[in-house]
């Protein structure tokens, strides 16, 4: 009879917070930047950059497992422009084959991403105001470098160059990465709501095999969603 009464139990808290759950969607502008660090010396090793933001876009949906009136675990899925872009310069100085490079070296990636966030929300107004934070693991599924500037072989040249990247321990950057995601918004009782982000890498997706560098996404975020 106890296992009978605990199984119908259970059945209904499931059933109860499948009903109570809530799916969302969202889209919205992304600001991609880069933290680039190294501490080699100068011809040691790949100097930092000064990453500034792209402009780029996301989009997906949520689902919100409330655990009490003010507070859900919600986990989703969306696909997320990342990348920045910075000066560099770059040099050759073997012999009978001198070679200069300055201009500006744009990073686009897209990534796969899947946050599991805790998320608060109270009363305000006409709606409710929500934030939260947790996880976030991501997969690279495409992505492309350009560069545009001066060289300098014997003439000066006009460059501008792109090439498709390729993502693994051994290729040009690493696939997964993972961080921790912000999130703060405001939604009406209509289900619209307006949100911003922000996405802080942990990993260093760099491959170069340096133990002093690294290069770890930042991710700013705004956009509109409707939950059902």
């Amino acid at each position: 009879m106890k296992k009978i009464l605990t199984t119908t139990l259970l059945c209904a808290i499931g059933m109860f917070s499948f009903a109570q759950t809530k799916i969302g969607i969202k889209a919205g502008v992304t600001l991609p930047t880069m933290s680039s660090h190294s501490t080699a010396e100068i011809f040691d090793g790949p100097p930092e950059y000064n990453f500034k933001s792209n402009t780029s876009f996301y989009i997906g949906g949520t689902i919100d497992f409330p655990i009490s009136k003010s507070f859900a675990i919600q986990p989703g899925l969306t696909l997320t422009g990342k990348g920045g872009k910075t000066e560099i310069f770059e040099s050759n100085f073997e012999p009978n084959n001198l070679f200069t490079f300055q201009g500006t070296y744009k990073l686009s990636t897209m990534y796969l991403e899947v946050p599991v966030n805790a998320v608060f929300n109270f009363d305000l107004g006409t709606g409710k105001i929500f934030f939260g934070a947790g996880p976030y693991y991501a997969i690279a599924i495409s992505g492309e470098a350009k560069r545009t500037g001066m060289a300098i072989s014997g003439s000066i040249t006009t460059i501008s160059s792109k090439q498709d990247l390729e993502f693994g321990s051994n290729k040009d950057y690493k696939r997964g990465d993972f961080g921790l995601n912000f999130l703060a918004g405001y939604q009406l009782k209509s289900g619209f709501n307006i949100h911003t982000g922000y996405g802080l890498g942990l990993t260093s997706i760099d491959t170069d095999g340096f133990d002093e560098t690294s290069l770890k996404n930042r991710l700013f975020s705004v956009g509109l969603g409707f939950s059902f």
